[in-house]
């Protein structure tokens, strides 16, 4: 191999490792919400993956599986659709329909569901430097009318 090929196959080398390293933090960004995440209060945690493009949140723990009567298992008693009351919070899909925004970086156009109102709000979820997942979840497309929570990323050791 002369030098020119040698010159040549090094700057398509790095021509290729840019745009891996690009394609990369791409898909780690837009995936980082990706995984199991505990709840404000690590009283439920949350599964997030990725469904065609979209992602969606099921509780696969709950720290304490009864109801306020003390029956279990715990189940969805404040929906408003009485016909699913008797569903089980565990396996509960809470968050759906999220979409990955590259350009604010964030996650938008999604629902979450609070099982302890029954309440659905339309939701964004950020993440912050510090790793931990923010979600407002507001009324009426104004995001300034609603509540925020923090999420914490379930290490499992």
């Amino acid at each position: 191999m002369n030098q020119k090929q040698k010159t040549y196959n090094l700057k398509l080398g790095l021509v290729a490792a840019f745009v891996s390293l690009q394609a990369f933090s791409f898909a780690q960004d837009r995936k980082g919400i990706v995984g199991t995440w505990w709840d404000q209060d690590q009283r439920s945690r949350i599964e997030v993956a990725e469904e065609n493009g979209k992602f969606y949140g099921t509780i696969v723990w709950i720290k304490k599986d009864s109801n306020e009567d003390g029956t279990s298992p715990r189940t969805d008693i404040h929906n408003p659709d009485k016909k699913l009351r008797t569903r089980r919070n565990l396996n509960l899909r809470i968050l759906t329909d999220l979409e990955w925004d590259g350009e604010s970086k964030e996650w938008k156009n999604g629902n979450i569901y609070d099982p302890d109102s029954g309440k659905t709000y339309s939701c964004f979820a950020q993440l912050q430097k510090d790793g931990k997942l923010y979600f407002k979840g507001y009324v009426m497309g104004m995001r300034f009318l609603g509540r925020s929570t923090l999420w914490s990323r379930y290490e499992n050791k």
